[in-house]
This record gives structure tokens, C-alpha cells and sequence, in this order.
């Protein structure tokens, strides 16, 4: 089964649409420079609205550790998406930092790790990093696809990311099989989450796992 990842998530009416079609994640951007970002008073207010079983994920771009785990710590976060260029000594801080965390958040926290794929190497990058799982992407949220030839090459699970629509999900599942998809502009329509869209891209995941 190919796990489905919703990011972006900005309103009400977003929360609503996921949970028609229940996601594996949503994803709120939490970086504040970004365009969908929002505060953690709003992610902690749609995360009490998302259906029970969708993890909730937080996506920080080059945040210092301290900041990402005052997130953390407020308890509305399963994982950690780190999209940046945070090295495996972040990571190592990072995860002391959250075993800090009080009631136990630290054993409860998976953390991604985001890479920005234009070669075999970044490839070979991602496949060496100590995150729970990690994120293939053509860039931050840019709607644009990278060479999936390239993905190809991954030994190791993956959720893809960059350019993925309602069109072309299935040829990614069938051509590389990935561990997830993970999708922000390809379900917006002039840059607002569409739930036509939402609607369409889980079907067409759920469609291709059906004939793989």
C-alpha cells in the first residue's frame, strides 16, 4: 500500500476535504517564511479537527533545534519533516534535544528527512541518512518533477515528492513503487487546496495500488 501524504494544509475547509478521503499524513508547514505556513496555533486548532489516524506532520526548513522542538512539545506532531539541509549532526541534536521532551513525546516522533534529488549522489545521500524514513523531492513546494530515473536508484524505502498530480501519480507508483507520495501544489487550484483534486489524487494512489 503506498501511503498517501497531503502538505500545505492552511484551513478549515482543507482539514475537511483530507478527511473525506484520509490520508496517511497531513502535513503543516511550520517554517514561517513559506507562503503555506502557519502558526502553531493554527496547526494545533486543524490538528484537533483531522479524522483519528491521520499522523500529523510538521515540515521545518533549516529551524534551529530548539525552535522545532518548542513545536513539538506542544503534542500536536507524530513526525518531523525536515526539509533543509540539516546534516546527520542535526539530526543527532535533534534527537537528544526531543528525548528531553516530557510524557514521553520523543518515543512517539518519527523524523523525515527531505532530499532535493539532481543526481545518483543525492540519492546516495538520502539512502545514508539516520532519519526514520526519507523524502525524494525535486525542491520546497514547487510543483515540479525531477527525473524519476534518478529515484529509481534508491535501495532504500522512499516517499516521493515534487510535481505529482491526480495525472501522473499512478506512472510514479507503477514505475518506482515508492513507500509513499507526498503532494502540495498538485491538489490547489490557484493555489488553494482543491478537494476535487484531494479527492482525485487519493483515488488514483488507491486505483494504481490496486493493479500493482
Amino acid at each position: 500500500m503506498t501511503r498517501i501524504k497531503m502538505c500545505g494544509l492552511r484551513r478549515p475547509e482543507d482539514i475537511a476535504a483530507v478527511n473525506e478521503v484520509r490520508p496517511d499524513f497531513a502535513g503543516f508547514i511550520l517554517s514561517p517564511r513559506f507562503s503555506r505556513a502557519v502558526t502553531l496555533e493554527t496547526q494545533q486548532e486543524l490538528s484537533r479537527q483531522l479524522s483519528p489516524g491521520i499522523l500529523r506532520v510538521g515540515v521545518f526548513v533549516d529551524e534551529t533545534v530548539d525552535f522545532i522542538a518548542g513545536c513539538t512539545g506542544a503534542g500536536t506532531l507524530d513526525v518531523i519533516q525536515l526539509h533543509g539541509h540539516e546534516d546527520q549532526q542535526y539530526l543527532a541534536a535533534l534527537r537528544e534535544r526531543l528525548r528531553r521532551l516530557s510524557g514521553g513525546l520523543a518515543e512517539k516522533i518519527q523524523i523525515f528527512q527531505a532530499f532535493q534529488v539532481k543526481s545518483e549522489a543525492d540519492v546516495r545521500a538520502a539512502e545514508r541518512s539516520s532519519a526514520d524514513r526519507i523524502l525524494l523531492d525535486a525542491g520546497t513546494g514547487n510543483g515540479v518533477r525531477f527525473d524519476w530515473d534518478i529515484a529509481g536508484m534508491c535501495s532504500r524505502p522512499f516517499l516521493l515528492a515534487g510535481g505529482l498530480n491526480p495525472e501522473n501519480v499512478d506512472e510514479a507508483i507503477a514505475r518506482l513503487r515508492p513507500w509513499g507520495v507526498d503532494v502540495s501544489s498538485g491538489i490547489e487550484t490557484d493555489r488553494v487546496k482543491d478537494p476535487a483534486k484531494i479527492r482525485a489524487f487519493a483515488e488514483a494512489v488507491r486505483r494504481a495500488d490496486a493493479v500493482r
